[in-house]
């Protein structure tokens, strides 16, 4: 009887099919289904068991590829990142950060139960055994920033005070915010009428606008102060090499 056929994954270990499911499982796949599990049950949701299940292997399997769930949110978290792209030439420096900032909004959105693991796990790493799909927007944007003139250190300060922003921005964005969606009073759809008004007035006067509150155009309002003031602040070398 012939030989069953093996294929050998990233972590070079060589599978052949063996568990519950049929053919090879690669790390690739059981990231994809650990994402799927967390789209649709959250972080809390997502166990090695519930894992083995979804991709049909037994969980000694899965073990091969992801030695525990930390690792397993880990890679969730680089899959996401792994769609973020940067075009390191474009040589328009600001515009290239705006479409950055908006297409995290839009992965965010997506994927909302990931966020947290977004903006928490590649934290908990250090950066040299953080992976290459986490690291590469960051390797990008110094590129792009160094070539439009900035020093590196500068190009690093720009970076962080931008994803300090979005990440804030995506977390507040999806929080629920809406305490009554029939009502018709913004100061009882937010529920601000438990507030009393001796001591916050202005936050409950500012209730019509917590209530129109608008994800794409507050992003665009926050690029806004926060690009146009790193450009007034930080110099350049307007000889470097833009393109």
């Amino acid at each position: 009887m012939a030989d069953k056929p093996t294929s050998r994954t990233r972590s070079g270990v060589t599978d052949a099919g063996d568990g519950k499911g049929d053919g090879p499982i690669t790390r690739a796949a059981v990231l994809a289904a650990a994402l799927q599990i967390v789209d649709r049950n959250g972080v809390d949701g997502l166990s090695m068991r519930r894992l083995a299940e979804a991709v049909r292997r037994d969980p000694m399997v899965i073990y091969r590829h992801v030695p525990n769930k930390a690792a397993v949110l880990d890679g969730v978290a680089e899959v996401v990142f792994a769609q973020l792209s940067v075009d390191a030439t474009d040589s328009d420096w600001m515009s290239q950060l705006r479409s950055v900032a908006r297409d995290f909004r839009e992965l965010a959105l997506a994927h909302p139960r990931v966020v947290p693991l977004l903006v928490t796990r590649p934290l908990a790493t250090p950066l040299g055994l953080r992976p290459k799909a986490v690291l590469q927007p960051l390797e990008d944007i110094l590129a792009l920033l160094t070539h439009a003139g900035f020093s590196g250190p500068d190009a690093l300060h720009i970076y962080r005070a931008l994803f300090g922003f979005l990440y804030g921005h995506v977390l507040n964005e999806l929080q629920e915010i809406v305490e009554n969606p029939e009502e018709t009073d913004d100061l009882l759809r937010l529920g601000l009428y438990r507030l009393p008004i001796g001591e916050f007035p202005l936050l409950r006067g500012l209730a019509p606008t917590l209530a129109a509150y608008d994800g794409a155009a507050e992003l665009e309002r926050g690029l806004d102060i926060l690009l146009t003031g790193l450009a007034a602040n930080l110099p350049r070398d307007n000889g470097a090499d833009k393109h």
